[in-house]
């Protein structure tokens, strides 16, 4: 089976979050398993030198009103590419999301270099059966194969976090190379935009979200205006959990640690603790309850509920370190809890990817507070690196973290801990709970250990996308 996977991220070229990182993986999983698949992405600057180019795909004389675009292909390790190659929208410094004024045309030229690719394919002649999106930049795609001419491959969409679902008005309609009749409720208007995500929910012949719980949540009051067209798919929509890339998160391995270690090795993490301490600029403290979170400062991630929290950390005996960047107000604030608790509470604003590795070999907690979580890759890699994650029980969070409670310590399947409501008191009582067990090594060890066994590989998750892939229904040449 050929499948073309396009997104807007690649790790480790560019990267907002963890969308980067699923992409590194899961493609290269179903490679493994024998499936032929491919990846489009825009020729970043952080990418531009980074690969040999093989030969031309296509030449576009004129793509959404950006000037020539060409698609190149091109390979990263294990993984076959091709490089939407536009320089007018993609050729320019700062983040993939930002200068707005072209935002739509920007990722609508990707969408419809995927849908050109499985039209028509490329100059050597290979055609994807399946064009498999991820996330609003590409929820043009299906609308693009749906209202064009030729071959149609099969189309999934796949919502790693429906907040985000490129909403754009509707006067662009036009500029987006979209047919008047394509603006209706059965096509890409919402609410009298036009709306990317909705496009692709829409008229893709499966969706895909990263967890059960998720596609459960979003069908209901999760779904931030889209619970209504969730549910009446509900047929053609599954929850697949992430997996965690073992080759790049593995303590056994991992370039980023002073001390690498294993399941059989435990002691090896403990120097880990005392260099990160230092880095972070945290006393070193070998007694104290080290907490760390790791994620993006969004009021969906929940971190107001830690700022709710800090001085009962500090006066318990803990220590805190903040990794992430994001809302102004967040970020100002956390760094006035380190100014009021130094050498207790440390802040770095921004994002270190060896430094968040450092963060999980050293931490013994890894909060994920959120007050939604489509998957979550951080409670993934705490548990990877023998750090107990304490979770709101949302989305993934719920699927991948066995929280600690009487029964399953005494059956050995506890992996973390877990809270329910979204308040800063709830996730006070749920450190209480965290701090008693810490004072027990033998049962804090035994959770640990959980953890650190617990299977997160890709070879699960790749299977059942081809599975899914393989129920599409033929549509011919």
């Amino acid at each position: 089976m050929r499948i073309l996977f396009v997104a807007s991220e690649l790790f480790p070229y560019v990267k907002t979050g963890g969308l980067g990182d699923v992409m590194a993986a899961l493609p290269r999983a179903m490679r493994a398993l024998g499936a032929d698949v491919r990846f489009l992405l825009p020729v970043y600057p952080s990418i531009r030198s980074e690969f040999k180019i093989l030969g031309e795909a296509a030449a576009l004389p004129e793509l959404m009103g950006g000037g020539p675009a060409r698609i190149l292909r091109a390979e990263a390790p294990g993984l076959p590419l091709y490089l939407l190659d536009q320089p007018a929208f993609f050729d320019r410094p700062g983040g993939p999301y930002d200068y707005p004024e072209d935002l739509a045309r920007r990722f609508a030229a990707l969408a419809w270099a995927a849908a050109h690719l499985g039209r028509v394919g490329d100059a050597d002649g290979w055609r994807p059966d399946v064009l498999h999106g991820h996330d609003w930049p590409t929820g043009l795609m299906p609308a693009y194969v749906a209202y064009g001419d030729g071959p149609r491959p099969g189309t999934v969409m796949t919502i790693h976090n429906i907040a985000f679902q490129g909403r754009f008005p509707a006067a662009m309609l036009g500029d987006l190379w979209l047919p008047r009749h394509a603006f209706t409720p059965e096509g890409v208007e919402f609410h009298r935009d036009i709306c990317f995500l909705k496009a692709g929910l829409k008229l893709a012949d499966r969706l895909t979200t990263v967890s059960p719980t998720y596609a459960r949540e979003i069908q209901q009051a999760g779904g931030h205006g889209l619970e209504g067209l969730l549910a009446h798919r509900s047929g053609s929509l599954r929850g697949i959990i992430n997996g965690v890339d073992r080759d790049v998160w593995n303590p056994a391995k991992d370039p980023n640690l002073l001390s690498r270690y294993d399941l059989k090795h435990p002691a090896r993490r403990w120097p880990n603790r005392p260099d990160f301490q230092r880095r972070m600029g945290l006393q070193e403290d070998s007694e104290a309850p080290l907490f760390a979170a790791v994620s993006r400062l969004d009021p969906l991630k929940g971190l107001d509920l830690v700022l709710d929290n800090v001085d009962h950390l500090v006066s318990s005996g803990a220590q805190l370190a903040v990794l992430g960047t994001g809302d102004p107000h967040a970020e100002g604030a956390f760094r006035q809890a380190a100014q009021r608790h130094p050498g207790r509470v440390a802040v770095f604003i921004g994002y270190d990817e060896a430094l968040a590795h450092r963060a999980f070999s050293a931490a013994d907690v890894v909060l994920v507070p959120s007050r939604q979580e489509p998957c979550g890759l951080t409670q993934l890699y705490a548990q990877v690196y023998g750090a107990l994650p304490l979770v709101r029980r949302t989305g993934g969070l719920a699927d991948t973290v066995v929280g600690a409670t009487p029964n399953t310590l005494a059956d050995d399947t506890a992996t973390g801990f877990m809270f329910d409501t979204a308040s800063g008191w709830a996730l006070g009582e749920a450190i209480n709970r965290v701090l008693a067990l810490f004072r027990d090594p033998a049962a804090w060890r035994q959770v640990q250990r959980r953890g650190m066994m617990t299977d997160f590989g890709w070879e699960g998750p790749a299977r059942a996308y081809l599975d899914l892939y393989a129920s599409i229904p033929s549509k011919g040449a």
